[in-house]
Parts: structure tokens; sequence; C-alpha cells
């Protein structure tokens, strides 16, 4: 079957679309990272220039990484995803094109606005109230698209692929509209409608659960339907993966107050967001588990398939990043380690480690088949990128964590008469050469998503030249 064939069987022009962006957009968001980690150990790079400014730079870094790339491998791999296992065409005609484009607008306002200082100062939710409607509209679109390609499916089982991110989908929508309801005094300027104590609850509630939704549910669909695909096996066990589902999201949404203790949250509020951090574990190593022992029988394609490599190892990381993220919800463990840079390093195991090594696995497995190729143009080149990015991973990672473990025992270390036995700046200096360890692990991951970009514009130019037929997709 050609590749002409296939489109019309599947509409996957928006599944390439998204795909190209998804690698664009990682360079940009991943290139605006090392920016502000050199800016850590370069004080005055960009000194004077008000919009390469860290304050303004930082809140552009999380959502080009966060929204423009991670956002972008979502909606494109559950768009291609829910085809494969609905066996039918997307629904929705003209709000195909318009979640597309329309997405691709909110991440352009994003990267206008935010250098320029225009912000509601809120988490992973910065983005002024014009452009939090067009991301409402936006979704809805999906929402409408993903779901109705659900609804017309030609077979009776919805596949967990679909739970996940059906989950993912419906938490974001009302995790995002509850959190940004503000009071417009202008076009570029709003005031929200909680106040003190609530708007840090609210926002630790959407602030974690687009953890919880946005960068694990999500995500952990692209993994049910990747890895099994990737193995040529299914799913280890398929009654786990319920299981696994329906504990997630029972759990996740009560655990955001563990981003607030020792703050003025009611001590009830504090404790109820470590017990259900602490319940998470459970259903986050069972997926996790699930996802790797797919392998059983058949371990001997990690020595030769460097897409699966990705996929298992981002399911590693993604077991050490739930495993930290309950132990750093635990009180006493907290007061060390919190607003230190321990919290960076468990952000970039979760964020490098599982969201960026899930979404390129998926990425490298997917682009082939919807250009009518058996594989992408160099799989060398697909191995030295796990390499290049695993090593830089492991270097920014273990860099922050030691770093963040010194500053925790440096501001509480006190003499027998109560005095701090260091000042501020004296954990600062000591912190800096782990800043350069950081900007070195940040290049390395940069320069993976480069050469990425060379071999997905290869891989599309030996499609125009010479495509390969291949059969018919089955589903997962």
């Amino acid at each position: 079957m050609s590749s002409a064939t296939l489109n019309e069987t599947y509409n996957d022009k928006v599944v390439r679309q998204f795909a190209v962006m998804t690698v664009v957009w990682g360079i940009v968001g991943m290139l605006v990272g090392v920016i502000i980690a050199a800016q850590l150990y370069f004080p005055d790079l960009t000194h004077g220039i008000s919009w390469l400014s860290y304050g303004r730079l930082r809140p552009l870094h999380t959502n080009a990484v966060i929204f423009a790339f991670g956002g972008c491998a979502l909606i494109g791999t559950s768009l291609h995803v829910v085809q494969r296992t609905c066996h039918a065409r997307l629904f929705g005609g003209p709000l195909i094109p318009f979640v597309f484009w329309g997405w691709q607008a909110v991440i352009v306002l994003a990267a206008i606005t935010l250098p320029l200082g225009i912000t509601q100062g809120k988490e992973y939710a910065e983005l002024e109230w014009p452009i939090d409607i067009l991301i409402t509209l936006v979704w809805v679109a999906y929402a409408v698209v993903f779901i109705g390609t659900i609804a017309k499916r030609r077979v009776s089982h919805i596949y967990v692929a679909n739970w996940f991110y059906a989950a993912f989908i419906i938490a974001v929508a009302l995790l995002h509209i509850v959190n940004n309801l503000a009071l417009p005094v202008g076009m570029t300027k709003s005031y929200q409608v909680y106040t003190g104590a609530v708007d840090a609850m609210v926002q630790w509630w959407y602030g974690h659960n687009a953890v919880g939704f946005f960068l694990t549910a999500g995500f952990l669909g692209m993994m049910y339907y990747y890895v099994p695909k990737q193995v040529g096996r299914p799913i280890y066990s398929y009654r786990l993966s319920i299981v696994h589902f329906w504990a997630l999201i029972a759990v996740y949404m009560w655990a955001g107050p563990h981003h607030l203790q020792y703050t003025a949250l009611p001590d009830w509020a504090q404790s109820l967001g470590m017990v259900f951090s602490l319940i998470l574990l459970a259903p986050s190593w069972g997926g996790a588990i699930n996802g790797i022992m797919t392998l059983s029988g058949v371990w001997y394609k990690l020595r030769t398939d460097p897409i699966l490599k990705f996929l298992i190892v981002a399911l590693s990381f993604y077991m050490m990043s739930t495993f930290e993220g309950p132990m750093m919800s635990i009180k006493t463990v907290n007061g060390l380690s919190h607003y230190t840079d321990w919290t960076i390093g468990h952000v970039h195991s979760g964020a490098l480690g599982w969201v960026a090594m899930i979404s390129i696995g998926a990425l490298y497995a997917m682009l082939p088949r919807l250009l009518g190729l058996t594989r992408m143009h160099s799989v060398k080149a697909i191995d030295l990128h796990f390499w290049i990015h695993t090593i830089g991973t492991l270097f920014y990672i273990a860099a922050m964590w030691i770093a963040g473990v010194m500053q925790g025992l440096m501001w509480r270390a006190a003499g027998d008469d109560g005095t701090l036995t260091y000042t501020f700046v004296e954990s600062v200096a000591a912190t800096y050469p782990y800043y350069l360890i950081r900007l070195l692990g940040g290049l390395l991951v940069l320069s993976g998503m480069l050469l990425m970009a060379w071999n997905v514009f290869k891989t599309y130019r030996m499609a125009k030249i010479a495509p390969i037929a291949i059969p018919a997709p089955a589903h997962a």
C-alpha cells in the first residue's frame, strides 16, 4: 500500500505537521534552557537586555518545552494512535487544521509576550487572558476531534492508550479553566479571582496536575501504544494497565499541596498532599513495570534497536522520578530539599529523562511509517542521539542533585549558639561549579535534538526520492 493510499485511510497530514513542529519547538525550548543555564554561570551574559534577562526567559523555557515541545508531541501522537486503535479516520473536518494552527499561534504568542514581561506570574500558567481564551478554544476543538474519533470507532474495544490520552485532555481542560479565572483590566493585564492561600492552593492544584496529566497521563498513553508496537508484542498485562489507569486518575488530583509544605496552607492540606503523593508510588511503578516487562522474552532487541532504548530508558527515568517525587513530599525531606536545586534536578529527571525520551522514541518509531518508509534515514544517528541525550541528562540531574543537597545542608547548618554557619553567598559560591556541569549537560541534550532534526530532514528527503511500500497499519 503506497503512502498516498495510507493518507486516504487515515488523516496523517496533521500528525506529520505536529511531528515536525515537536522537533522544531524542542530545539527552541532547549536552546532557551541552555541560555538561562549559561546565565547562571555567566551572570553578565545578556546584561542590559531586558527581554533576554533570566526572569523573562525562564518562563519562556518552561512553556516552550512543556506546551510547545511536549504539547505537539502529545497531540500529534494521540491523533496517530486514536486512528490506528479505532480503525477510523479523524473526526472533525475543519477542526483538525484549527487544532494545529491554533496551537502554533498560542506558542508564537507566548514567545512574543513572555520576553516582553507580559505575564500573570503563575507557574506554568504565565500567559495572559486573551491567550488563555485561545488555548481554551483550541483545546475544546482538540477534545472534539479526539473523542469524536473514538465515538466513530469501528471496533467495540477502546484501547488503554486512548483512556490515558482522553483523561489528559479532559483534566487539562478543567485545570486550565479553573486556575486561569481572572478579571481583565486591559489586553495585557488581569487580576486573579483568587487571593492569598487560596490562590496558592489553586495554583499548585493546577501546577502539580499539569505534571500529573499533561506530563504523565498523556505520555503514558504514548507508552502504552509505542512500546508494544516497537517490541512487536502485546502489553505485558492488560489488566494491570486498567488498574494503573484508574489508580492514577483517582489519586493524582490530591497531590498538589505537597508543593506548599511549611507555608500558610492549612496543615491538614499539606499532610493530605504528602499522603496521596506517597500512595502515587504504587500505580506509577505498576505502569512502568508493565511497560518494561513487555520486553519479557525479547530483551535482546535492546541491543539492536535504539528506538526501543529511548522508550525503555524513558520508563526507567519515570520510575526514578516517581520514586523521588513522593520521597520529596515527606515533610522532613521537603524541609531539606525545597527551594534548592534538588527540585530542579527532580523536575529535569522527569522532563529530560521521561518526557523527552518517550517523545523522541515515539517520533522515531512513528515518522517513517507516516512517510511510507520502513525506517529513519540513519539508525546509527538514532543510537548516537540516544547516548548523547542520556549522558547529557545524567550530567544535568546529577549536578543538580549534588548541588541541591549541599545547599539544603548549608542553609540548615547552625552553630551551638544558633547562628547560621554559612552565609547565603557562600552557598551560591559552593554551587557555582555545578552550574557549569549543568550547562554542559544542557548543551549535550540540545546537540542531540539538532542531530534528530538532521535525521528527520534526511528522512523526508528520502521519502520524496524513493517511497517504500509498507503494509497497512495494524492496531496496537
